[in-house]
């Protein structure tokens, strides 16, 4: 039977578990679910790619800045391996070159264990993921991925599963959060990108987008960017439960010129829907799940001051970045290239006021499902949009090049790595 058939028949009793327990549903989704035997802290993990740091800050309220932690303490020794393989040298200095943007990029995704006690971090430079211990901040364990650059990851909703994407491999490794050790790993389409777990543990959904460091961006280039799909799969036996082709449900709209490569998503609280962002587009698309097809499409305006050539759009993106509030009554956007973020109603799909926010790249929600909040990846900060309003609260300084926030929980007490 197809996974959105059955997928269907598990909607009502997902809603009513959402609803029963919201708050910490946000927190579990985003940051893995905290272990009750120690004293935690609610936070916001936030990536500075460029950086090789994240900044913590609080999950709400003034989102005040806690403490720093260095995602590269390895880094000598890393740089002493790539400088000793040419193959990996080269490819170390093509990310720097390409979807860097002259920049090394060491940290796209983190997560926090269940204990609060250490943080997994995706390294695409060093094309591995490790665990990093946030009392001392040593490598706790390390994972190179297949390939040479490691991207999204996505935890599962007990925390005890993270999944990364290896995204010049083609391939999705499942790892044991606590060891390291790989559970498991499945094939995807060209270049696999974002990962979500479904609610209830028993899915990985895997977007790939294909290639996007050429600049091959014209519509009738768009062959060249290669096989881009959804893959879900099992995320216990790993086997390929379904694949979704967007370039089929794209075609059957009449939307044959936009692209296929499903970016950022987001589900509905009943996982009814999901909503998606692809390549050069300013907007994004409903999905409905059990009839597999596009249900409503969303334009969203263009900033005048934006080149309309497509070429000079970092890694094909037009808008990246798309979250929802948990009880499903609003979405977040970032408006990436456009240069703002903004708060959307689920219901009519009309915007709200466009937040000016320099190059957002990333939308997430707060720990107590209040707000929504983005990284400013041209200004090195974070803001944070009210979903009552869909105005600017707060703007908070972190380092160079935020790219992925996430909820997680520390230690009550933790100020920082040492050194940091």
């Amino acid at each position: 039977m197809p996974l959105r058939r059955t997928r269907h028949l598990c909607v009502l009793a997902a809603a009513l578990a959402l609803t029963v327990t919201a708050p910490a549903s946000v927190a579990s989704a985003a940051g893995a679910a905290p272990d009750s035997s120690a004293a935690l802290r609610e936070v916001l993990f936030v990536g500075n790619n460029w950086d090789g740091t994240a900044d913590v800050i609080e999950s709400t309220g003034d989102f005040a800045k806690i403490g720093r932690i260095d995602v590269v303490p390895d880094k000598a020794e890393r740089m002493a391996e790539i400088n000793a393989d040419p193959i990996r040298w080269i490819y170390f200095m093509a990310i720097r070159s390409s979807v860097g943007e002259g920049h090394d990029q060491f940290v796209d995704d983190m997560y926090s264990t269940p204990d609060g006690a250490s943080v997994v971090v995706s390294r695409p430079s060093f094309a591995d993921v490790v665990s990093l211990d946030l009392a001392t901040g040593a490598v706790n364990w390390r994972f190179p991925v297949s390939g040479y650059r490691s991207d999204h990851m996505a935890v599962s909703p007990d925390g005890r599963r993270v999944a990364v994407s290896a995204s010049t491999a083609d391939k999705v490794h499942v790892l044991d959060i606590a060891t390291g050790k790989e559970l498991g790993s499945f094939a995807t389409g060209a270049k696999p990108h974002e990962n979500i777990f479904s609610a209830d543990g028993r899915h990985i959904w895997n977007m790939s987008i294909g290639e996007v460091n050429t600049a091959l961006d014209a519509t009738w280039l768009d062959w060249t960017k290669g096989d881009r799909r959804i893959t879900v799969v099992d995320a216990t036996t790993f086997e390929r439960v379904e694949v979704i082709d967007m370039r089929e449900r794209l075609d059957a709209i009449g939307l044959k010129d936009y692209s296929d490569a499903v970016r950022p998503a987001a589900f509905s609280p009943d996982e009814s829907k999901l909503y998606f962002q692809v390549s050069f587009f300013n907007g994004f698309f409903e999905y409905d799940v059990a009839t597999d097809r596009i249900t409503r499409t969303k334009t969203l305006p263009k900033n005048p001051a934006t080149s309309n050539d497509r070429t000079t759009w970092v890694n094909d993106s037009r808008h990246h970045g798309i979250t929802m509030k948990p009880d499903g009554t609003k979405l977040c956007v970032a408006g990436t290239m456009d240069d703002y973020a903004t708060v959307v109603d689920r219901a009519t799909l009309r915007e709200g006021p466009l937040v000016t926010v320099s190059k957002p790249y990333w939308a997430t929600v707060s720990g107590d499902g209040k707000s929504c909040v983005v990284s400013e990846s041209g200004a090195d900060r974070v803001t944070v949009i009210d979903f009552a309003t869909g105005g600017k609260t707060v703007s908070v300084p972190v380092g160079d090049h935020p790219q992925r926030v996430r909820l997680g929980h520390v230690e009550t007490g933790w100020t920082g790595t040492p050194g940091t």
